[in-house]
């Protein structure tokens, strides 16, 4: 029976749209992390701390439904 981390790393390396999904949540990540690195946060980048943190959501949630539609169609096997 194959974990949740062996289904993240097969969607990796064998389908495109899952591996887009990650290196976009991946890029939202460090864009946090530049925002919260510098010691002078404007207004602006509130409004895009609060984008980048819906956005990174909603890419994990798309990730995490793929994943759980691989684990169900590998039940049925």
């Amino acid at each position: 029976m194959p974990t949740t981390e062996d289904i993240r790393q097969s969607l990796l390396e064998r389908n495109a749209e899952f591996r887009r999904l990650a290196e976009e949540h991946f890029r939202c990540a460090v864009q946090l992390e530049q925002i919260h690195d510098d010691p002078y946060v404007n207004a602006d980048d509130l409004i895009q701390e609060s984008v980048l943190k819906k956005l990174k959501l909603r890419l994990k949630d798309e990730m995490e439904m793929m994943v759980a539609r691989y684990h169900q169609g590998s039940l049925q096997h």
